[in-house]
């Protein structure tokens, strides 16, 4: 019937597009150089937001690579909202000069409420109008030593909001935790290398980005408390015209989750996060996508665009109609097939996408040729797992729960 032909088209199109996108950025990438701004004064003072829940282990070794940063120590103030700890990060972080503010409130659990808390906290105390600028971080990341004043260059050049290069301390562990971190090395390197080069607007991480006080005024403080605050905040940033850039010379180190159990709840959150996202957004984002012809507008669109809420929806139609003798099942077997082609295609070219990222930021990945040749390899597993993970998400409510790191 039309209907199911429409949802193939559908389905096709974006697909088709995203992949192309992502070929496009890739060429790119490797074609222009990257942009690098240029030498700024330190004349910018910033406040460090880190929101911790029993990170003892961990959030140590962060609070020591911010102290250890080039940029000017009594420029960078560190806040740390322990939120719902029983631990001692608290006392941990007070003991490294940081400011700690105490948050128990087991109602509304998850990070946005936490970053809503510390600012609130922040713009009471009557501190908010001495930062020009916010970093957020998370507990179990590192920062190379010149991380500040890398993204202070950008801050100069006019970026309001700023994301970062986001590698990891563990990417040899294991299957798991390679495959994370391929996926966020891949993004800095090819798409937001490439958005930059294209003068289109990124997309915050959960952790390693920055925003002014302007943003911070504006929002009254932190206003998002989805499952994936960061994607709400980028898509807050977008329909108000902020152009989000990229540092690349400005590399975080984030730890991955180690266990495929761990990394199922994360993404099973971020799924399920992505799909809010768009319920809230998508229609403004179309909106403004279509009326501004605004190109980040179209790129984000495709990237939160719900295909396994599409896949469900085509293949429940398809049952019910071949059941009712609307179309025939031969012909839902085919589009079963092309599925399956689509698919054993589709592990080839991750395999690909995964080398290419190995070969281009060789230099930065710590794990042996032989590693990286497994990796290779088990990635297309990794991310042929969103399959399942996406469609739980369209019936589960997993809430927002810790991922336990090990710092090392």
């Amino acid at each position: 019937m039309a209907f199911l032909t429409v949802l193939d088209i559908l389905m096709f199109l974006v697909g088709a597009v995203g992949v192309v996108y992502q070929a496009i950025c890739i060429v790119t990438s490797f074609l222009t150089k990257p942009v690098v701004f240029p030498d700024a004064p330190a004349d910018k003072h910033f406040a460090v937001l880190i929101s911790a829940r029993n990170e003892e282990n961990v959030v140590g070794n962060l609070i020591d690579s911010i102290h250890a940063q080039t940029y000017p120590a009594d420029m960078i103030d560190i806040w740390l909202v322990a939120d719902n700890c029983t631990d001692g990060t608290a006392d941990l972080a007070r003991s490294k000069g940081c400011n700690v503010v105490v948050r128990d409130n087991l109602q509304q659990v998850g990070k946005g409420y936490a970053l809503t808390y510390l600012l609130d906290h922040i713009i009471a105390a009557g501190r908010s109008k001495t930062y020009d600028a916010y970093f957020v971080f998370d507990a179990d990341n590192l920062l190379d030593r010149h991380y500040v004043e890398e993204m202070n260059k950008a801050f100069h050049a006019g970026f309001r909001v700023l994301t970062s290069y986001r590698n990891s301390v563990n990417f040899a562990d294991n299957w798991v935790s390679s495959g994370s971190a391929l996926w966020f090395i891949r993004e800095s390197r090819f798409l937001n290398s490439s958005r930059m080069v294209f003068g289109s607007s990124c997309h915050v991480g959960g952790t390693g980005f920055m925003f002014s006080r302007g943003i911070m005024e504006r929002n009254n403080g932190w206003k998002f408390h989805l499952l994936t605050e960061d994607m709400e905040f980028t898509m807050d940033c977008i329909l108000h015209g902020d152009r989000i850039g990229y540092c690349g010379t400005a590399m975080l180190y984030d730890e991955q989750p180690v266990t495929f159990k761990q990394s199922w709840r994360q993404r099973l959150r971020w799924s399920k996060g992505f799909l809010q996202v768009f319920r809230y957004y998508g229609p403004a984002l179309i909106s403004r996508a279509v009326r501004e012809r605004d190109f980040s507008a179209v790129d984000l669109t495709i990237l939160i665009c719900p295909l396994m809420v599409l896949a469900v929806i085509r293949a429940v139609f398809g049952v019910l109609f071949a059941s009712l003798g609307f179309v025939t099942w031969a012909s839902q077997f085919g589009s079963l097939l092309n599925v399956l082609v689509a698919s054993v295609l589709g592990i080839l070219a991750l395999m690909a996408l995964a080398a290419l990222t190995v070969v281009a930021e060789r230099s930065k990945i710590g794990a042996s040729n032989k590693e990286l040749f497994a990796y290779c390899l088990s990635f297309p597993i990794y991310m042929l797992s969103y399959v399942p993970i996406s469609f739980q998400a369209i019936f589960a409510n997993p809430g927002w729960k810790p991922i336990q790191h090990t710092g090392k």
